[in-house]
């Protein structure tokens, strides 16, 4: 009955603060990753991590990633195709390069760096759209151009975490053999398999799941392959959430996707993913804080340049305006969710250093909170042009 306490706290805390950010016009998820820190060691004490609520945690993400498949519009990605895959493709070169090499000044090891690098190779732009929605840009080339750029984004976001813990041999990370080229082999054959079930298998499966006389047949059957697909990738010695990703991009394209996007937010948003974001706000300390604060303003201005040169000058290579280019640019500047999915991942597979975890969670909250602050600097000097 102790977790049963715990996640009242859990949930009235998130719910508190999330609303606290978004009166600001600042990002929820903010105020429930806070919620973790304060009501975790490094405030109050009262909630220490536990394995009941790293479950919740670990179902959190799944359902997390699952959802950002349902929202990557693939027929938005081929209208714009060229100058999305662009500025997706160049802000993730951009930060690998950028902050990889800053930590390397910080006398970390190769796979180290590289891999705080691809944390803030993710983009996040769930922010960034509530921004142009509420300023009517969401429909303009800019607007376009930001979402287009973000399903590439999350793709190959994804696609670089799976060939870095493949081949990487750090943390322990193993495959489903001890021969690495036969990991190999499998973890490729996975791909090939959820092309399949993106192709054939999901379509069919939500046909049939729509003819059962079950409440919420449909939700239970893509909840079915968002895990299964989430248990294989794990199985084969990728991550849960590369599974759960693609899950939710075959569920895209079905008939039921409204249906069960709606029932899967209620379900996530509701208790899992809360749980996900104060799992992560319970690992935070700040006793290293003050060693590390070059660090992290140095990962900061790394941070918010490396994503916003990347959009701002690939944009106006495809003839974007220089006030558009600086939209998009802005756009693409906050991490969120997606940089804290990549990093717990890497803290969970000792990735990188332990200790320096607490700072990279602060600069994904500092480039996630600048986002939507520049973002509407500039569409307001937009408009007044």
């Amino acid at each position: 009955m102790e977790f049963i306490g715990q996640l009242i706290l859990v949930l009235l805390m998130t719910t508190l603060l999330g609303q606290v950010f978004a009166r600001f016009n600042w990002p929820p998820v903010i105020g429930q990753l806070l919620s973790g820190i304060v009501l975790g060691p490094a405030v109050l004490g009262w909630i220490h991590v536990n394995e009941t609520m790293t479950l919740f945690s670990d179902i959190g993400v799944i359902l997390l990633m699952f959802l950002a498949g349902m929202e990557s519009d693939l027929d938005l990605l081929k209208k714009y195709f060229k100058i999305s895959f662009t500025v997706a493709a160049v802000g993730v070169i951009l930060p690998i390069i950028f902050i990889g090499g800053a930590c390397l000044v910080f006398k970390m090891k190769f796979l180290e760096a590289l891999f705080i690098g691809i944390v803030f190779a993710a983009t996040s732009v769930s922010i960034s759209v509530e921004v142009l929605r509420d300023t009517n840009q969401l429909q303009t080339k800019a607007g376009t151009t930001i979402l287009g750029a973000a399903v590439v984004d999350d793709i190959l976001a994804v696609i670089t975490l799976s060939l870095f813990t493949t081949f990487s041999h750090e943390g322990g990370k193993s495959g489903l053999t001890s021969n690495f080229y036969l990991n190999l082999l499998f973890e490729a054959l996975f791909f090939v398999f959820v092309w399949v079930v993106y192709k054939y298998i999901a379509p069919t499966f939500m046909k049939l799941a729509e003819k059962i006389n079950v409440n919420y047949s449909v939700v239970i059957a893509s909840l079915v392959l968002a895990l299964g697909l989430a248990y294989i990738a794990e199985f084969v010695g990728l991550s849960a959430v590369v599974g759960a990703f693609f899950g939710g991009l075959a569920i895209r394209q079905t008939k039921q996707e409204k249906e069960v996007n709606s029932s899967v937010s209620a379900i996530g948003y509701s208790v899992f993913i809360p749980a996900f974001f104060v799992n992560i706000g319970l690992s935070m300390t700040f006793a290293s804080i003050g060693k590390d604060f070059v660090f992290i303003v140095l990962m900061t201005v790394l941070g918010v340049l490396s994503k916003f040169w990347a959009g701002k000058y690939s944009s106006e290579v495809f003839g974007l305006s220089r006030m558009d280019g600086n939209i998009v640019g802005a756009g693409m500047v906050s991490r969120g969710e997606v940089a804290l999915i990549v990093a717990q991942i890497g803290i969970a597979h000792q990735l990188f250093p332990k200790d320096i975890y607490s700072s990279l969670i602060l600069v994904i909250i500092l480039t996630t909170v600048i986002s939507p602050i520049m973002l509407n600097h500039f569409i307001k000097k937009n408009q007044a042009a």
